[in-house]
């Protein structure tokens, strides 16, 4: 058993990452070809980030985490690899980290001028975010109220479909069903206000 383990290793070690991220997503196994490649590199940047060993540790199995969840999502493009999507996911994960590291423990840890000018402006993000929620709030007025329930439910309360379907007393399949019709109809929202 452990011979067709490192068998299968050594034949995933000669794929492109993009291949094994698409490998992945219905053999788990096969991401951790990718953590090797990239875990030194991405905790290296990290601690560039934040300072500190553990924090960066902490960072870099987040943001596999999040490659890992949305390696479905990926989607090969001239001039957009698996590394540049990875460090991209790695930088914000490090960034969101370290905002929040300041907030809590007045942290200061200086930063690379090129990150900082990646950080987002509080005080403008703080407006857009409420002008976003009544954005949404007005949106969900104007789709049916079972759609807008489980939007609601799962989105702005980041619940699980499962919890979902069990708190409305629905199949998980109706959940999901009901989410994604909210989803066009939000679209067509969405559309319908840009044509207007």
């Amino acid at each position: 058993m452990m011979m067709q383990e490192k068998k299968h290793g050594e034949e995933l070690s000669v794929l492109q990452d993009e291949e094994i991220l698409a490998l992945s997503v219905g053999t788990p196994s096969s991401f951790e070809v990718l953590v090797e490649r990239y875990q030194e590199a991405f905790l290296r940047k990290a601690r560039s980030i934040v300072g500190y060993r553990e924090e960066a540790e902490d960072i870099v199995m987040e943001a596999f985490t999040k490659i890992y969840l949305n390696a479905g999502k990926f989607k090969v493009q001239p001039g957009a690899s698996f590394k540049s999507w990875g460090y991209k996911i790695l930088i914000n994960t490090a960034l969101s980290y370290y905002q929040k590291l300041k907030r809590d423990r007045n942290f200061t840890q200086e930063l690379d001028p090129e990150l900082y000018e990646a950080l987002p402006d509080t005080a403008q993000s703080a407006v857009s975010r409420l002008s976003t929620e009544e954005m949404l709030a007005k949106a969900l007025s104007r789709i049916p109220s079972q759609l807008a329930r489980i939007v609601e439910l799962h989105f702005l309360e980041d619940r699980p479909q499962q919890e979902v379907a069990e708190m409305e007393g629905l199949s998980l399949s109706a959940v999901k069903t009901r989410i994604h019709r909210a989803k066009k109809a939000l679209k067509k929202l969405g559309e319908d206000h840009l044509l207007a």
